[in-house]
């Protein structure tokens, strides 16, 4: 078993009485279930292929994405029997998509993979594990927990399959099983994805050094420039989870230097830039990713930038392309509640729909990032007293999230709590100062009207 390993089974252990042990990618662990998808070997070529007459098998990471795309299209077009084909072109569009903000993927990956499952139904472990990577993408979590399963019982050693089955597992908000299944994963393949859940675990429980320690294990054993590039920017987002700016930057930058095509660092460096004070470079900075990546965190995260500047009415247009950018995600099958329900409590917009969407994703899963959602909605919405019982809940593993302590603080002074409101609110400041460009001044100022400090 790995040294990870063995951290990870002893802290499950440990927190699963009182913090009842409990993602990516979201931000969103489903984005973390990318990475590794699309590694391995190239399809098996017939015996028409090994003649000549047909595109030779694509080698899997030997290319780009979109080159990867149009080569495996170029295949079918010749071999539209080729089912392992199929399941990797929707692997790719699921990876496109992710990559891109481009949801018009989904529906396509849907259609290249259900036509793999058609010509091969059983056994079909690629197709399977492509159904589950983008039922997760679409946020269909208990659908990715389905297909990862079945899966997993096609091939009970694949790290891959298992890791994709314990993303699913923590965004259900089964944490336990989660990282019973990360173990698993881990003691199986131990490389940067399976490091990677590793450090998310850790990150859950609230063990910030030990998350630290499983993705330096993960960045070493990165194995291309891509792969390094992702490890150092995830590197970063620990540094500044904990409000360290400059190990911060430096990480970012590292990763931008490993790979300058890829766009999270950058916009990493705008957040930076803006807890720095710097705004406008903090504007250009986001304008560039959201020109080359528009997904709406960031899209919201320059809209924030500039309503911080004083740009008012820019960054209302940056929060109308934020609701244009949700019409065309559900259009192509991608439940968008929780981010809904997060943007309208953050800027008073819609309040009963934004209570609407967080409620029903509660009842589709009761993951800590959801509790916090319908915390923030219900308090937005007037209801303090039920806004702390969600907020108590999103809390109950431990973790270290300064966003989390700040809203059950402004619940808490709502409730006239001061003295609990004081405490959440101070450790919202002590772990990150610089947590939202859009509530750490709002966070300051109530304690200090409360008389407390950081």
């Amino acid at each position: 078993m790995s040294t990870a390993g063995q951290q990870l089974k002893g802290g499950t252990r440990r927190a699963a009485g009182s913090l009842l042990i409990a993602l990516s990618l979201a931000v969103a662990m489903f984005a973390m279930g990318a990475i590794g998808l699309l590694r391995g070997g190239p399809p098996r070529p017939s015996g028409r292929a090994a003649t000549g007459l047909l595109p030779p098998p694509v080698p899997v990471g030997a290319a780009s994405l979109p080159q990867l795309i149009e080569g495996l299209q170029a295949r079918l077009r010749v071999l539209s029997s080729d089912w392992r084909s199929f399941a990797r072109l929707g692997q790719a569009y699921v990876q496109e998509a992710r990559i891109t903000a481009d949801p018009s993927f989904y529906p396509k990956a849907q259609g290249v993979l259900q036509r793999s499952l058609q010509l091969h139904p059983a056994e079909n472990f690629e197709g399977l594990t492509g159904m589950a990577a983008l039922a997760a993408a679409r946020h269909d979590f208990a659908g990715a927990l389905r297909w990862g399963e079945q899966a997993v019982s096609l091939n009970p050693y694949s790290a891959d399959a298992r890791a994709v089955v314990g993303d699913a597992q923590i965004e259900l908000g089964r944490y336990e099983d989660a990282f019973t299944t990360f173990q698993k994963a881990v003691d199986l393949k131990p490389e940067l994805a399976t490091y990677a859940r590793v450090s998310y675990a850790w990150e859950l429980q609230g063990n910030l050094p030990n998350a630290v320690r499983a993705m330096q294990l993960a960045l070493e054993s990165a194995g291309s420039a891509s792969d390094a590039a992702w490890a150092a920017n995830q590197l970063g987002e620990l540094s500044w989870n904990r409000g360290q700016l400059s190990a911060a930057s430096a990480w970012y930058r590292q990763s931008i230097e490993r790979d300058p095509t890829f766009v999270p660092p950058h916009a990493g460096l705008a957040k930076v830039a803006a807890a720095q004070g710097r705004l406008a470079s903090a504007i250009r900075e986001y304008r560039w990713v959201v020109d080359r990546s528009p997904f709406p965190e960031f899209v919201i995260a320059l809209g924030d930038t500039l309503s911080a500047a004083g740009r008012k009415a820019e960054a209302a247009q940056q929060y109308a392309l934020v609701g244009v950018e949700q019409r065309l995600f559900e259009a192509s099958g991608v439940n968008m509640d929780l981010e809904i329900a997060l943007f309208d409590a953050d800027h008073r917009v819609d309040l009963p729909q934004g209570l609407a969407a967080a409620r029903a994703e509660w009842d589709r899963r009761h993951s800590i990032h959801v509790a916090d959602a319908l915390a923030w909605q219900l308090y937005a919405n007037g209801r303090f007293g039920e806004a702390l019982t969600y907020s108590n809940e999103a809390l109950r593993l431990g973790t270290r999230s300064a966003l989390f302590f700040f809203h059950r603080g402004m619940i808490e002074r709502a409730l006239g709590r001061d003295g609990l409101a004081r405490r959440d609110l101070s450790l919202a400041l002590r772990i990150n100062p610089f947590f939202s460009i859009r509530w750490s001044g709002t966070a300051a100022r109530t304690l200090a009207a409360l008389g407390g400090s950081q």
